[in-house]
């Protein structure tokens, strides 16, 4: 029997996931597939390292549950909230693929995927765009996702009332 979580849609232009309803029945949505596996390890704010912090930051974020995890120094989510304060560069999108990718790497290691590619691109106006290709094991075709990431909105959600 398959697993089925709630399913969590990507709208690409609030730049943010939200619980999707199901049209029909008004009940909360449920999902059998990877995208809101992919969404959570994507847009969760991993715990980062105290020399990680940008200056004047002092919270490391990241989420409770990590601290019980079954196995050891597992935690959910990516470090892509530390760029909200970087200059769209280069070198920042590049560092925006590394972090994807060790988020994600999770679906190698458990042998859901047998590769996960991750392209990012500075798409302007404080836009990051994200593009994850997976390859599941015995299969030709490729599942790709497509995510645009606001930094503005980071930096908005962290005031937030």
């Amino acid at each position: 029997m398959l697993r089925r979580d709630i399913q969590i849609r990507w709208s690409s232009e609030d730049h943010r996931g939200d619980i999707a309803l199901d049209a029909n029945s008004a009940d909360i949505s449920t999902d059998i597939g990877l995208e809101t596996a992919i969404i959570i390890s994507l847009f969760t704010d991993k715990r980062a390292g105290a020399d990680e912090l940008p200056i004047k930051e002092t919270s490391r974020r990241g989420w409770w549950g990590d601290a019980v995890a079954d196995l050891p120094n597992d935690q959910i989510g990516s470090k892509l909230w530390l760029l909200h304060r970087e200059k769209e560069l280069r070198s920042v999108a590049a560092r925006a693929k590394q972090y994807a990718e060790e988020s994600l790497q999770w679906l190698i290691e458990t042998k859901i995927a047998s590769k996960v590619e991750v392209e990012s691109e500075l798409l302007g106006n404080g836009v990051l765009g994200l593009a994850v290709r997976i390859s599941r094991p015995g299969k030709t075709e490729l599942t790709e996702y497509r995510y645009n990431y606001n930094w503005d909105a980071q930096e908005a959600k962290k005031y937030a009332v």
